[in-house]
């Protein structure tokens, strides 16, 4: 008889499904997985670490990088945690802009997952089409903060500025002339808010095409329906958020339960899953694409409808307009000392948390009184969710694993920081 042993593989880092640069040790029994033990440590930055040796205003950029496909809602913890110490409330025009590109930024990660997802489990088309809608909301990234990515463009008091009046068009080039390049900017020829207006008009039909492409394929339900089930009760034992928490059941959203921003003011539903299984954390995510939808037309109605500033009329903590530092010697000073030594919070601690689209993304900011944080430290929801990957997995095939890796949703800055 020959002697069958148990044998350990490594998943990743270099592994296409590893999303970043995840390491899993997998121990098999054959194709079954005995033992999942989730290795973190390949990309740290030290985010907080970092935090805590730079003005308070030197760090917005870093919360950027962290989940790098969250961008907006990562700075937003960070800037509500400043705003929370400093007893500052934002003017309500930057509020709504908050609101709006928070939902933005949501839709924005859930197309990167549902694309990279139905990649990892064999499925390529779906990855084209969310690309397409995701480069249009990259462009409206760019057009409010000067970059696709990492935007820096919530600030202490408000936001950096205000909407553009103007959307950027596409130049001539040798693919795009002529009929193709009218057509392609037949959106752009008003200001930012007509763009994101008719985007959210024509979404919805956008994410029916995703749904005919998956919901119904029986490949997609073979590969995810009953697959990696977490119970409610592991889900509040493992301190679950977001999709994964509400896949399981459990109607649980910042944005309801403790709402930030203009959350209270907007009329949407929260879709819970009944399985806890990947194809009910799917189906959530896509109706979540659907909310975030008419959170922003709220958003949209009201920003045309109300003019106003953007940010706080307090040179200690917003800087003075470029045209006024130009002229005024004391806006130059303020301008200088704002971003050479920023500004000192009072002393005190405080936890200021957002409903990320990955799930509960939170800071805990501890002040002494200095420029500098005397503590920063990041709730981030993907670290919660992979430290549960081995209770899940257990008994499951290998190709389980991909496919429960694309459900947390991982990215690694968050996970290591």
């Amino acid at each position: 008889m020959q002697e069958i042993k148990n044998y350990t593989i490594n998943f990743g880092p270099q592994h296409p499904a590893a999303h970043g640069v995840l390491r899993l040790v997998l121990e098999m029994d054959g194709e079954t997985v005995v033992h999942a033990d989730p290795h973190i440590g390949l990309l740290h930055r030290g985010t907080e670490k970092l935090a805590e040796s730079k003005p308070f205003n030197h760090s917005i950029g870093y919360m950027d990088r962290l989940d790098y496909v969250s961008m907006m809602c990562n700075e937003h913890a960070y800037v509500r945690a400043i705003e929370t110490l400093m007893g500052i409330e934002p003017p309500p025009r930057a509020q709504y802009i908050r609101t709006l590109f928070d939902e933005i930024t949501r839709v924005l990660n859930h197309l990167m997952w549902i694309g990279s997802n139905a990649l990892d489990l064999g499925a390529m088309a779906v990855f084209l089409y969310a690309f397409r809608e995701r480069e249009e909301l990259m462009d409206v990234y760019e057009a409010v903060s000067g970059t696709r990515m990492h935007a820096t463009y919530y600030r202490p008091g408000g936001v950096y500025r205000d909407l553009p009046g103007q959307m950027p068009q596409h130049k001539e080039s040798r693919w795009h002339k002529g009929a193709d390049l009218a057509r392609r900017n037949a959106r752009r020829e008003g200001s930012l808010l007509d763009f994101i207006d008719a985007f959210a008009d024509d979404f919805p039909q956008r994410v029916d095409e995703y749904e005919t492409l998956l919901t119904d394929n029986r490949i997609w339900k073979q590969r995810t329906v009953g697959i990696g089930v977490v119970s409610p009760e592991q889900a509040l034992a493992w301190g679950m958020t977001g999709p994964m928490l509400r896949g399981s059941g459990i109607e649980w959203d910042l944005r309801k339960k403790q709402p930030y921003a203009m959350y209270d003011a907007m009329d949407f539903d929260i879709p819970v899953g009944v399985h806890g299984d990947c194809y009910d954390r799917y189906l959530v995510r896509v109706e979540e694409m659907r909310q975030s939808n008419r959170i922003i037309k709220q958003c949209v109605a009201w920003l045309r409808a109300n003019p106003g500033p953007v940010i706080v009329d307090n040179y200690k903590v917003a800087p003075p307009k470029r045209e006024e530092m130009k002229q005024s010697m004391e806006a130059l000073i303020h301008h200088f000392k704002l971003f050479t030594e920023g500004y000192c919070v009072p002393a005190g601690e405080t936890y200021c948390a957002v409903e990320a689209p990955k799930g509960e993304f939170g800071c805990y900011l501890v002040s002494d009184g200095a420029n500098k944080p005397f503590r920063v430290h990041l709730r981030a929801p993907g670290f919660v969710h992979l430290s549960s990957m081995d209770a899940i997995v257990k008994g499951h095939l290998l190709a389980d694993v991909v496919a429960m890796i694309g459900t947390y949703d991982v990215v690694f800055g968050e996970i290591d920081r």
